[in-house]
C-alpha cells in the first residue's frame, strides 16, 4: 500500500511539472482588411456598413484583427485606417499619419492600395491567415483606361468630395500584381457587383485560397457586417473544414439579409487550372459550330441588356452564367465532363431566382428563368460578333487576362 501511494505522488509530481513547463498554446490570429473605396455614389452607405462592422466586432475573438480603410466623400476628411475591436475604434491613423504621400489621393491608385495593405499586414501580423474585403463598386473583369465608364473595382473621384462615379478604377490584373507582393490571402470577399466571373477568379488564383461574392449586381448596402464580421473570423475546429467554416458562414450570413434575390458563390482558387483546361476543351467544340460562340436566348446573364441608364452601364450582356452557356452549346456528355471541373471549384453556391438590376432598382430580369439546373454561381465572358466598336472593346480587353491565353487563345491562336 505504501509503495502504491509513493508511486501515486510521484506521478502527480511529474504531471504538475509537465503542466508548469508547457507554455500556453497561443490562439490563432486572423487579420482581415476591409478596403472601403467609398468616395463615389456609395458614400452614403459607407457609414451604415462601418457601424455594422463596429457592432460585429463585439463577437470576434480578442486576438483577431479587423482593420478598415475608410475613404468616403466627406469634405475635408482624409482617408483613414483603424482597427475595430470589441465595438470600439482603436489605432486610428490618417493617410498622412501612415506616411503615405497623398496630395491627390485615390483609393483606386494601385500605389495607395499597396501601401495601405503593406501597412496593415506589417502592423497586424496573422498566424491563421489574411483576408481582404473589397467594398465598393465593381464591374467584374471589365477594364478601364483612366477615367472611364467600364471598370474593374473601386472608383474614386479623388478630392472632389462628391458622390460622382467619374474617377479612376482599379483593374483586376493590377490588384493581382499588388497582392503578389503581400502574404497570400486566405480569402478575398468581394462585396461588390459582378465579381464572381471566371476571368477575375482565374487572375487571382495564386494570391488567394478562396474568392467569395456574387456573379450579379448587389444592393448598395451590401453585406450585413454585424453578422458577416464574426463569420469572417470563424476559426476551424479539429472536426471542421475551411469550407464548412468561414466560407459557408460568410455566404449564409449574407444571404439571410437578402432572401430570394441575391446569388452568391465561393470558389477554391487552386481548382481554377482544371476549370480553365476544361473550358478550353469545350470552347474548341463550340467554336466549330455553325453559329460559333453566339449566345442562345434565355441564357442567364448577370448584367442588364439594353440602353444605358448610368454612363458606365454596358449596352450588351457580357456576364453569362458559365454553366448555362456551356450546357446550351455542347452535348450532355461534354457538359457533364466540364461541369465536374466547375463543381470541384465552386465549393459553395446560393441560388437566387431573381435579383435587382441598376437599370432601375426594384426591377428584375425577365428575359430568362433561373433553375437549379441552369444556375452555376459564376459568370463567363463570351466574345461576340458586333457592329459596334464599344462591344468590340470587350473582345480586345479580354486579352489582358490570363484566362484568355488559357482558353480562347488556344482555340483561336
Amino acid at each position: 500500500m505504501r509503495k502504491l501511494i509513493t508511486l501515486f505522488f510521484a506521478a502527480a509530481l511529474l504531471t504538475a511539472c509537465h503542466k508548469d513547463d508547457d507554455p500556453e498554446v497561443p490562439k490563432p490570429v486572423r487579420t482581415v482588411v476591409v478596403y472601403m473605396s467609398a468616395e463615389n455614389s456609395l458614400s452614403s452607405c459607407s457609414l451604415t456598413d462601418f457601424n455594422e462592422m463596429v457592432e460585429g466586432s463585439k463577437l470576434m475573438e480578442e486576438q483577431d484583427n479587423l482593420i478598415v480603410w475608410f475613404d468616403r466623400a466627406k469634405t475635408g476628411e482624409l482617408p483613414w485606417l483603424c482597427r475595430i475591436k470589441n465595438g470600439l475604434i482603436t489605432d486610428s491613423v490618417s493617410i498622412d499619419d501612415m506616411g503615405i504621400s497623398a496630395k491627390d489621393e485615390f483609393s483606386s491608385d494601385p500605389k495607395i492600395f499597396e501601401q495601405v495593405l503593406r501597412y496593415a499586414y506589417s502592423r497586424y501580423p496573422a498566424t491563421d491567415g489574411y483576408g481582404l474585403v473589397l467594398w465598393g463598386h465593381a464591374g467584374g473583369w471589365t477594364m478601364q483606361d483612366s477615367i472611364a465608364y467600364s471598370r474593374g473595382y473601386g472608383v474614386d473621384n479623388g478630392r472632389n468630395y462628391s458622390n460622382s462615379d467619374s474617377g479612376f478604377w482599379l483593374n483586376i490584373p493590377t490588384i493581382r500584381k499588388v497582392l503578389e507582393q503581400m502574404p497570400k490571402q486566405l480569402f478575398i470577399f468581394a462585396d461588390c457587383c459582378n465579381f464572381m466571373c471566371l476571368e477575375s477568379i482565374y487572375e487571382l488564383r495564386n494570391v488567394t485560397d478562396y474568392v467569395i461574392g456574387s456573379p450579379a449586381e448587389i444592393p448598395d448596402l451590401g453585406a450585413p457586417y454585424n453578422t458577416v464580421v464574426p463569420a469572417m473570423f470563424k476559426h476551424n475546429s479539429s472536426t471542421s473544414s475551411i469550407i464548412d467554416g468561414f466560407v459557408s458562414a460568410i455566404i449564409e450570413r449574407y444571404s439571410e439579409a437578402y432572401p430570394n434575390y441575391l446569388p452568391l458563390s465561393a470558389v477554391e482558387s487552386s481548382k481554377m487550372e482544371a476549370v480553365a483546361t476544361a473550358t478550353r476543351d469545350v470552347l474548341k467544340t463550340i467554336a466549330a459550330l455553325p453559329e460559333g460562340y453566339a449566345v442562345k436566348d434565355s441564357t442567364i446573364h448577370y448584367y442588364y441588356d439594353g440602353s444605358k441608364y448610368y454612363d458606365f452601364n454596358p449596352s450588351y450582356n457580357i456576364f453569362f452564367d458559365a454553366g448555362d452557356y456551356v450546357r446550351s452549346k455542347v452535348s450532355d456528355a461534354d457538359y457533364r465532363q466540364w461541369r465536374e471541373a466547375l463543381d470541384n471549384a465552386v465549393v459553395v453556391k446560393h441560388i437566387s431566382k431573381s435579383w435587382e438590376t441598376n437599370k432601375s432598382w426594384y426591377r428584375y430580369y425577365s428575359d430568362f428563368t433561373v433553375t437549379e439546373e441552369k444556375f452555376h454561381g459564376v459568370s463567363m465572358f463570351v466574345p461576340q460578333e458586333s457592329p459596334t466598336s464599344y462591344y468590340a472593346k470587350y473582345n480586345e480587353d479580354i486579352k489582358k487576362f490570363q484566362w484568355y491565353y488559357k482558353t480562347y487563345a488556344y482555340v483561336n491562336p
